[in-house]
């Protein structure tokens, strides 16, 4: 089994026991992006440098206290990361650059536990969609058949698991946008209940920015 493809909890006990170090889990995480990413689109923002470094960190602190203490993951490119370019998949803000000055909730828990963000996870056009086929950046594939989509909106997040690109990943869900992918990926994805976790530095779905038809009462992802 190739470190890549470690559940979190295997990789926990290795790091724990020195068996293996965060830099070497990482790299074969980055690694594997490298190598069948191109045929995916899963990632659309790569972190790599940065990543490297706080695995680097990780491993000279020696703390793998926390079950999440140096597994890399990816982000869906929805959740703001300081410094890191957050675009929600659109070119309203690509074209302009947008790297947030602060980190949502999430990240910011997940950084303080000591988990490593590798990249950004492709999605729907601020998570308009439920195939990962309205990105500014292009189509996610699915890794079982790249004939077919991912599901969406979290089809990156989905894709980069099943892929082995990542040992977990962020998604988001207001009427199925972390379940349908995972469905699609043969995966496993947990949509939590609403309120449950904070949403502070996630950008919202923005159905409002397309008119619905007539006939549609309801607009789902």
């Amino acid at each position: 089994m190739t470190l890549n493809s470690l559940t979190i909890a295997q990789a926990h006990e290795k790091l724990v026991k020195k068996e293996i170090s965060s830099t070497e889990l990482t790299k074969a995480c980055i690694e594997r992006i490298e190598k069948v990413d191109s045929s995916l689109n899963a990632v659309i923002y790569k972190n790599f440098d940065r990543a490297l470094e706080e695995a680097k960190n990780m491993d000279s602190a020696g703390d793998f206290s926390s079950p999440l203490a140096g597994i890399p993951y990816l982000t869906k490119d929805v959740y703001c990361e300081e410094g890191v370019p957050t675009t929600g998949c659109s070119n309203m803000l690509r074209n302009k650059d947008y790297v947030p000055p602060f980190d949502s909730t999430t990240t910011k828990r997940l950084k303080a536990a000591g988990a490593i963000s590798v990249g950004k996870a492709n999605t729907d056009e601020f998570t308009m969609g439920g195939s990962t086929e309205t990105s500014c950046y292009g189509v996610t594939r699915n890794p079982w058949d790249t004939t077919r989509v991912a599901g969406g909106s979290s089809g990156g997040s989905a894709a980069g698991v099943a892929a082995d690109e990542c040992l977990f990943a962020l998604g988001t869900d207001t009427g199925g946008s972390i379940r349908q992918p995972a469905g699609y990926c043969n995966g496993t994805g947990l949509r939590v209940t609403y309120g449950r976790t904070s949403r502070f530095g996630v950008m919202s779905m923005a159905s409002s920015l397309i008119p619905a038809p007539a006939s549609c009462s309801t607009v789902w992802t």
